[in-house]
């Protein structure tokens, strides 16, 4: 099995698999077309802040950094709802002490950066990729600078320039579907100190339209303001000073006293397009393959951007440790890890409308409490979609399928419920032990957690 492996991207699933590489004693170099991040002042209005979840933290535990990496993250335990009238509604994400975490992307990926270094992995920074060949194993850089390359993984996130090489050398072979959000987004800032609870995820949905805020360790809340391209309120429609203030005033009135400088934060900040890549082959034969980002770019708002791209790590890792070859390891790798990076294109471009529109809605809250019920009276056979896809390593298409199948015991035991004082436990468990215990049998689903 060759030793000598290539990484185009040092991004975070980039700057992860070079450590996990090194780990294995593979000779890693990664190129990457930025500057040392770690030698320049943060980038601010650039990034939405990530959550850590399960896959996520099952990865960064394989490469021994669970420990360092909990001390950049800032816990949260459910969702704050704000209400245009300025009420709010608490929703726990899960049971007892389940949590997510809040990270900085910026923060993590200079972290990973300096771990895969340590571990003695080369990173040539200003490397621009400008063409490949895949009969030779060459690459061209737009600095001059020729490279031959054995085994190539790309990590160059959704515009991925190795994508689009193998588009364009095999277009019979290679197809790439981008799905485009009818919202874009905006990064503005909430300083420390505030009223806000950081241990939350605080949302505004109004509808077409919504703000998010996550903590950061300082107390400071990133925000992200999502807003249609187009429409009465929409990014066209708000421009000048009188507009942006308008809008803020009459939507998200109560985050107004907190953010002092939103007026030229939403107006310095780039404005940021959201969308789902699809890519349908992977891989090239034994030599090329795609990870994170560059082979299925998701919208963020179910959090698993980067928890599914580690989860990319993870996945090769195991299969490296039972297969003989390259060839077999990608191959199943493929096979293994397309349908589940679908699956949960398809749940985070869901969410955007249950956290834009259904978070504040009377029928979606009530049958949130009776997930809840459900979860703390069968906690062995029942787990809503979301904490499966958060708090859990079952496979995203499997959480998928089992989503279909809880909406359908959910529609049942909602129907006619005004209340969930009124819900039928019995009715519930023989529902669950009915419909849903053989599903769970059948694909051979349990609950383990990691480390939440």
């Amino acid at each position: 099995m060759n030793r000598k492996i290539t990484i185009i991207g040092a991004g975070l699933v980039g700057s992860l698999w070079a450590l996990l590489l090194r780990k294995k004693k593979f000779e890693v170099d990664v190129y990457e077309k930025r500057s040392d991040i770690r030698l320049d002042v943060e980038n601010s209005g650039r990034s939405i802040n990530l959550i850590v979840t399960s896959r996520g933290l099952h990865a960064l535990e394989q490469a021994g950094l669970m420990s360092q990496a909990l001390n950049l993250c800032v816990p949260v335990y459910g969702r704050m709802i704000h209400s245009v009238s300025g009420d709010l509604v608490y929703q726990p994400y899960g049971q007892a002490n389940e949590r997510n975490l809040s990270i900085s992307r910026t923060s993590l990926n200079k972290f990973l950066m300096t771990e895969a270094e340590k571990a003695g992995a080369r990173f040539h920074f200003e490397h621009t990729l400008e063409s490949m060949n895949f009969h030779d194993k060459s690459m061209n850089f737009t600095n001059g600078q020729k490279v031959d390359y054995h085994l190539l993984f790309g990590t160059d996130g959704a515009g991925s320039l190795v994508r689009k090489n193998l588009i364009k050398a095999f277009p019979l072979d290679y197809s790439e579907k981008t799905e485009w959000l009818n919202a874009d987004y905006k990064e503005l800032f909430l300083p420390h100190p505030n009223s806000l609870d950081t241990k939350a995820l605080h949302i505004w949905p109004r509808g077409s339209h919504m703000m998010m805020a996550l903590a950061n360790l300082d107390g400071s809340f990133t925000v992200t303001l999502y807003l249609p391209q187009k429409g009465p309120v929409s990014f066209e429609s708000v421009r000048s000073d009188s507009e942006i203030q308008q809008l803020f005033s009459g939507q998200y009135a109560d985050s107004l006293p907190l953010m002092p400088n939103f007026l030229n934060d939403f107006k310095k900040n780039p404005q940021g397009a959201l969308g789902t890549v699809r890519f349908s082959n992977w891989i090239y034969q034994d030599s090329v393959c795609l990870m994170g980002d560059a082979s299925h770019a998701i919208v963020p708002f179910f959090g698993q951007g980067m928890n599914s791209g580690f989860e990319d790590c993870t996945q090769l890792l195991e299969i490296l440790n039972q297969k003989q070859t390259w060839f077999e390891t990608l191959q199943t790798y493929n096979e293994r890890q397309r349908p589940n990076a679908n699956a949960i294109a398809d749940m985070a471009i869901e969410n955007w409308v249950e956290m834009s529109e259904k978070v504040a809605d009377p029928q979606f809250l009530l049958r949130k409490k009776v997930e809840s019920i459900l979860e703390k009276k069968f906690p062995e056979i029942f787990k809503s979609r979301y904490g499966m896809v958060t708090y859990t390593l079952v496979p995203y298409q499997l959480v998928q399928k089992a989503g279909i199948v809880q909406n359908q015991i959910l529609k049942e035991l909602c129907h006619n419920l005004s209340s969930v004082e009124n819900l039928s436990i019995e009715n519930a468990e023989k529902l669950l032990k009915n419909i849903y215990t053989p599903f769970l049998n059948e694909h051979k689903i349990e609950f383990k957690m990691n480390g939440l």
